[in-house]
């Protein structure tokens, strides 16, 4: 598994021109499914994502997790994170899970990270999505399982 972390102000997703997911202080997580990924690796990226210390704390030094500061998570289903481009100038998409095994460990990703995180928001598995993002800092992470 792959996963692009955003720390945002906030963040929301639109399908068929509706919100279907929004937070507001937190991280959105863009979520790509390697065909190889079992339920350790979302086991794994769920606890890092809620632990990891990217908030800053009283002096401005990136010392608090989103459980710290009872931040939001939005999460975001994006295959195309496992896009190969090292031949030709299409991504190779070989590597990303087969759509039922992608949305199984998307899911049980989302479970997971509830565990952790009070409010988890999600955009829909397949969909064609669009997403606002008001990135702070900027700061982005990126974090394999």
């Amino acid at each position: 598994m792959i996963i692009v972390a955003q720390r945002v102000i906030a963040s929301s997703v639109t399908v068929d021109g509706e919100i279907v997911g929004s937070i507001n202080k937190g991280l959105n997580l863009l979520l790509g499914v390697h065909k190889d990924d079992d339920r350790s690796s979302a086991d794994f990226l769920a606890a890092k994502c809620a632990d990891l210390r990217i908030f800053p704390d009283e002096s401005g030094k990136m010392n608090l997790s989103l459980k710290d500061i009872n931040g939001e998570a939005l999460v975001i289903s994006q295959f195309t994170l496992l896009g190969n481009c090292s031949k030709g100038r299409r991504p190779n998409f070989t590597d990303a899970a087969p759509a039922e095994k992608g949305r199984e460990l998307y899911e049980y990703f989302i479970a997971k990270l509830k565990e952790h995180v009070a409010k988890v928001e999600t955009g829909i598995f397949g969909a064609d999505m669009k997403v606002e993002i008001l990135n702070d800092g900027p700061v982005t992470i990126i974090i394999n399982s």
